[in-house]
């Protein structure tokens, strides 16, 4: 694992996107229902959901370019990645346990994209350690509480014979689907450069990470995601490793009121910035 070009920086961030008639992030507890908190009403989208659109937008923008591949992907088993580490020169040559864990690891994080950047934990089946990530992010919240919308619909086909004689002759099979009509969400986001430095994540990374954030629903159309778009990405680059101020009084500086309701549509809130920064800290508009 090199250590050049390591980011030498702390970073925060403040993620906005929306979604219109759609449902950003189901449920399956609760019969893929949006998300929600149960007390205010306000939308929710788990980090876990997020991690997964920027795994997947890397998976397809670098087609598995050496050092972008990504760890954990549909249909992945992740315990053959695991020995195929193992299997390599570089543990091979080592006598001790701890040594051949370290050497393991050190591949994993070489290899996959997605392991230096968010973390893994590789010890399902042969030990290559756990990686403590050094981007981690927060569920995004919706600005205000949303509706979920419950919605009838028909498939003109059924799926086995048997259901076709029940149906006698009718072949509409009944169906229901859930969205939100409008919501605007937000979520906050850290970048550890002491992290970065025991996983390599470089400023390339950092680089792709941003490309990303910003298209990560571009690939990602479905008929049951309706229409989600970023809306705002706002990054504080700090001067130090450490940082220069909370991130807490960072957030702050970017204020997202509603102007307009039910809102409908992004132009019905507004988004103010305060441009005043604490010494040592650049704001970085990305989208906004």
């Amino acid at each position: 694992m090199t250590q050049e070009n390591l980011i030498t920086k702390r970073y925060d961030f403040v993620l906005l996107f929306d979604v219109k008639d759609g449902n950003p992030n189901g449920d399956p507890d609760a019969g893929n229902l949006p998300r929600l908190d149960a007390e205010t009403g306000h939308g929710l989208v788990t980090d876990v959901c997020l991690k997964r659109k920027v795994r997947n937008f890397v998976q397809l923008s670098k087609q598995q370019e050496p050092g972008f591949d990504i760890f954990v992907k549909e249909k992945a088993i992740l315990n053959n990645a695991i020995d195929e580490a193992h299997e390599s020169d570089s543990v091979k040559e080592k006598t001790k346990d701890a040594d051949k864990t370290e050497a393991a690891r050190r591949f994993m994080c070489e290899k996959y994209f997605d392991i230096r950047t968010f973390g893994a934990v590789m010890s399902t089946g042969k030990n290559a350690g756990q990686v403590r990530g050094p981007v981690q992010m927060t569920f995004a919240r919706s600005i205000d509480p949303v509706i979920s919308s419950e919605h009838s619909i028909t498939r003109m086909a059924v799926a086995t014979e048997e259901e076709a004689k029940k149906q006698k002759g009718d072949n509409r099979t009944m169906g229901r689907k859930f969205t939100v009509p409008y919501g605007l969400y937000r979520a906050h986001g850290f970048i550890s450069a002491h992290l970065a430095a025991q996983t390599g994540f470089s400023t390339d990374d950092l680089n792709v990470l941003w490309e990303a954030l910003e298209k990560m629903f571009w690939e990602d159309h479905s008929a049951a995601r309706g229409e989600m778009n970023v809306r705002g990405l706002y990054v504080f680059e700090h001067s130090t490793a450490l940082g220069n101020a909370p991130a807490h009084e960072l957030f702050e500086k970017i204020k997202v009121s509603k102007k307009n309701a039910p809102a409908r549509s992004f132009d019905d809130y507004t988004v103010e910035i305060d441009e005043s920064m604490p010494n040592g800290v650049a704001l970085i508009r990305k989208v906004g």
